[in-house]
């Protein structure tokens, strides 16, 4: 049994991090398995050094441990590449310059991942591809060439249950996601954790519940790759007063400040509610 704790060195890791990382050691230290470290570093825009350096601070200052090496993202953009081109083989990619504005005015309806993409580009063939374009899959010839029933489990009741993965959902609710962004020609998330997942032979992956709702595009690509699906278990998340989910840009609630203010491991399980 193998899992991973992936985070991006976008900003300090708060609180929630905190829940996630810890929930992920738990789950592997319950099945006798191994928790892996990973830096999803390929947000080149917003990716510094320092909040690495911060990640391996934070996470041994909680007590949890992980195998050498760690896998960085940014080491391995030749495989990104590669994965690429085998989609390209597939007639499955198409250049992409749409700005988030154009989306927005061409009215794309909200999804489970911002707009839902509305195929202005769909029609532009992969040699059309220009300079800082990005690379859109297309969903539905996706799905074309997937004949069998798609599905994954998800474990995290305790009770292993299966959830299907509809046609309906990806092309409705998620629509042709970027898989090499525009203007960097960065590997989107999407392409580079799935891949990931299957060199790195993870067999559970362990995170936040608001991924679930992305997870179904995860298997499609899984299926296109001819990578195994995982079990998944998607824990809940840790929120401030009002219900609002922690994010990075809220300073006030990082580990590292709470570490610089005294704070203990203990105190931290206590404030996000966990229980080992």
């Amino acid at each position: 049994m193998i899992t991973r704790f992936a985070p991006s060195p976008t900003g300090p890791l708060h609180l929630g991090h905190a829940y996630s990382a810890l929930t992920v050691w738990q789950v592997a230290r319950a099945l006798g398995g191994t928790a892996l470290l990973r830096i999803e570093d390929t947000d080149s825009t917003r990716v510094r050094l320092e909040h690495e350096a911060g990640i391996y601070e934070d996470l041994a200052w909680l007590g949890l441990h992980w195998p050498d090496p760690v896998r960085r993202q940014s080491d391995h953009y030749p495989d990104y590449d590669a994965v690429l081109a085998a989609l390209a083989e597939k007639e499955l990619l198409y250049p992409c310059d749409c700005t988030r504005r154009d989306i927005a005015n061409a009215g794309a309806v909200p999804g489970v991942d911002g707009l839902v993409y509305p195929g202005t580009c769909r029609d532009r063939p992969l040699d059309d591809a220009r300079a800082g374009d990005g690379l859109r899959l297309n969903i539905s010839k996706a799905l074309a060439l997937i004949s069998e029933k798609m599905r994954y489990i998800e474990i995290s009741s305790g009770l292993p249950k299966e959830v299907s993965v509809t046609h309906d959902t990806l092309v409705r609710d998620i629509g042709d996601p970027i898989l090499r962004r525009k203007d960097t020609g960065d590997p989107a998330y999407h392409l580079a954790c799935v891949h990931d997942d299957a060199v790195q032979n993870v067999t559970h992956v362990v995170r936040g519940t608001d991924l679930r709702d992305l997870t179904p595009l995860h298997v499609l690509l899984q299926r296109l790759l001819g990578y195994d699906t995982p079990l998944y278990h998607h824990h809940r998340l840790v929120t401030d007063d009002s219900g609002k989910r922690l994010a990075k840009i809220d300073k006030s609630k990082a580990m590292a400040k709470f570490r610089a203010e005294g704070a203990t491991p203990k105190d931290i399980k206590k404030m996000i509610g966990f229980v080992d």
